[in-house]
């Protein structure tokens, strides 16, 4: 089995370039160290090994199907949820009033990292079933969190959000499901939901869907939609299951990748009542939703990341084994043929996978770090670190979605004709990563929150907060030995974005919000580039502070580091400038064209 995961680059990532170390002298994490991390992540490689990614080409080749009524899995699918709960994940995040262990959200997103490469599709179950506690814990009743949110954390009942409809995927404003009052507090849920993920499997004793639908007259539009708790099963007060809750499967999707994930339509209020419980107020379910979604946002480009990180691990390990050709300078055809690592042009395959997986990788944790910041940081840089974040989120999705793709297309080639076959895994990393560009919204949308929201909300205090910390990161490296090159390539990206966005947003009365959004796909493209610079920044610096002192296999580490930045300096960083130029001069070639023309 090729490795899925680098636990040195893990622990690189994690004390030499986010000193998690340092997270323990916060009062929340007193009880923490090192070693008690240390001792979680080997924990989770070790369960991730075993019983995820020892099934996952099975779950592949054996979608979720329906039998007498009920959805089957492989039943390795169930060994490896009992793993994960034993081992304590499902909680592991929450307090320890709640019976977890108050991990840091970037220690947690480390653990959760194991599971997503080794097996993205029965990794979706926990994760899921995670981010719907973390909506209730935020937003539920205390009752409601004593009835629903603690199974979940116990990981005896899984969870699911129900959003999209066959109707409206994305347009989560034209959404029909209804709500209707039954006059104790509850409501009568009635409608159809469509791609709904683990909407309906036999892994645990319930299942609870957080589902958005419309009060019978509120007013059309988002402001129209709640949010409500509907479980499968209805529960007793005093905690037991009672009779079917009319949640009725009405079919499975079957999609190109994630196959081990059941992805469902569901109905509800089909041959009986279904009852829901209302979350929070009337008309405010988007908002609480997009506590969960922005969770999911994240997670989904952590699980692009490690698909393309594993895909990068099995073509370097194919290319340091498979020997075909020989040096340019070898004419004589009885000399033993070379490893293919040896050829300049599948170095450069490597080396480019290699600079999109440690910085995505780089990005994600750093936005899981910037939880920590807001919760547990110094109480000046909060503020400032939350609009950093919602900056970030459309890019920690979309980016690694779209690179890793890119990457594990380089992977392929690297392989040859093996690298789409079965006998290797890559082929099925393609296909499961090409659904994240769409998962949680697709580039489109992203571009769209990025540029029409995020860059300009607090009066564009995040876009000044992003550059403000990426310049004192450039500040910091001036004097650090090999990081001329990667400075120089990052300063001028951040000075073309800036320049570019400043432009655009100058001239946004004079475009109206259409055109204005028009090349939004760039805006992301152009900053997603320039942030990943700015994390291989962070990343060489790291390297060359420690690269002086290092010997052996830890010195080629900050080699590989350092050379690794270079290669995104001078091969992907200059393609800031074409994205810069069509925003700054609001291109109108994809607004002008007519339906017609095509």
């Amino acid at each position: 089995m090729a490795p899925f995961l680098s636990r040195r680059d893990l622990q690189f990532q994690l004390y030499e370039v986010l000193n998690t170390a340092a997270l323990p002298q916060r009062p929340r994490f007193a009880e923490h160290s090192r070693e008690v991390y240390d001792d979680i992540l080997n924990l989770a490689y070790t369960i991730a090994e075993r019983y995820f990614a020892n099934h996952a080409r099975e779950a592949d080749l054996n979608e979720p199907h329906i039998e007498g009524g009920r959805v089957r899995l492989v039943p390795a699918a169930a060994e490896a949820m009992k793993a994960f709960r034993e081992a304590g994940f499902f909680s592991a995040h929450a307090d320890e009033a709640l019976g977890g262990l108050q991990l840091p959200h970037v220690v947690a997103q480390a653990v959760h990292a194991h599971f997503k490469a080794a097996n993205i599709g029965t990794s979706s179950y926990p994760f899921l079933t995670i981010g719907n506690a973390n909506l209730q814990r935020v937003f539920a009743s205390p009752e409601q969190q004593r009835k629903y949110m603690l199974p979940l954390l116990e990981g005896r009942w899984f969870g699911t959000m129900a959003l999209s409809e066959p109707h409206a995927g994305s347009g989560l404003a034209d959404i029909t499901t209804t709500a209707t009052p039954r006059g104790d507090g509850t409501y009568s849920i009635t409608g159809t939901k469509m791609w709904i993920s683990a909407g309906e499997h036999e892994l645990s004793e319930n299942i609870v869907h957080l589902v958005l639908a419309r009060i019978k007259g509120a007013p059309a539009g988002v402001k129209g939609i709640s949010l409500f708790i509907v479980p499968r099963y209805r529960v007793h007060e005093d905690g037991s299951l009672g009779e079917p809750n009319n949640v009725v499967l009405a079919g499975l999707n079957h999609k190109m990748g994630y196959r081990g994930t059941t992805n469902t339509l569901l109905n509800f209020g089909e041959g009986g009542e279904t009852i829901g419980e209302l979350i929070g107020e009337p008309g405010r379910g988007l908002s609480y939703m997009f506590h969960m979604m922005n969770s999911a946002r994240i997670g989904v480009g952590m699980g692009a990341v490690m698909l393309g990180y594993a895909g990068y691990l099995a073509s370097l390990e194919y290319a340091r084994e498979r020997r075909q050709g020989r040096h340019a300078g070898n004419k004589d055809p009885h000399s033993e043929p070379v490893r293919i690592i040896e050829h300049a042009d599948v170095r450069r395959l490597l080396l480019r996978q290699k600079s999109i997986v440690e910085g995505g990788l780089a990005l994600g944790l750093y936005a899981a770090h910037l939880e920590d910041e807001i919760e547990t940081g110094p109480e000046a840089d909060r503020e400032d670190n939350a609009l950093l974040l919602d900056l970030l989120t459309p890019i920690v999705k979309s980016w690694p979605s779209r690179y890793s793709q890119e990457a594990l297309s380089d992977a392929i080639q690297v392989m040859g004709g093996a690298g789409y076959t079965r006998d290797y895994p890559v082929e099925m990393y393609y296909r499961d990563n090409r659904l994240n560009p769409i998962h949680e919204g697709t580039e489109g949308i992203q571009g769209n929150d990025l540029l029409g929201r995020k860059v300009t909300q607090a009066g564009g205090r995040a876009l000044l907060v992003l550059l403000a910390r990426i310049r004192a990161d450039l500040k910091a490296a001036e004097e650090l030995e090999g990081l001329t090159e990667i400075r120089s390539a990052l300063q001028t990206a951040v000075t073309q974005s800036g320049a570019a966005l400043q432009a655009l947003l100058a001239r946004a009365p004079e475009l109206g919000p259409d055109l204005f959004l028009a090349n939004a796909n760039s805006a992301l493209e152009m900053l997603g580039h320039t942030v990943i610079g700015w994390m291989w920044l962070r990343q060489a610096a790291a390297a060359a502070r420690r690269l002086p002192a290092a010997r052996g296999g830890d010195a080629d580490f900050y080699r590989g580091k350092l050379q690794a930045a270079r290669f995104f300096a001078r091969y992907e960083l200059p393609k800031v400038q074409f994205h810069a130029d069509l925003l700054a001069s609001a291109d109108r070639t994809t607004f002008d064209m007519q339906d017609a023309w095509f």
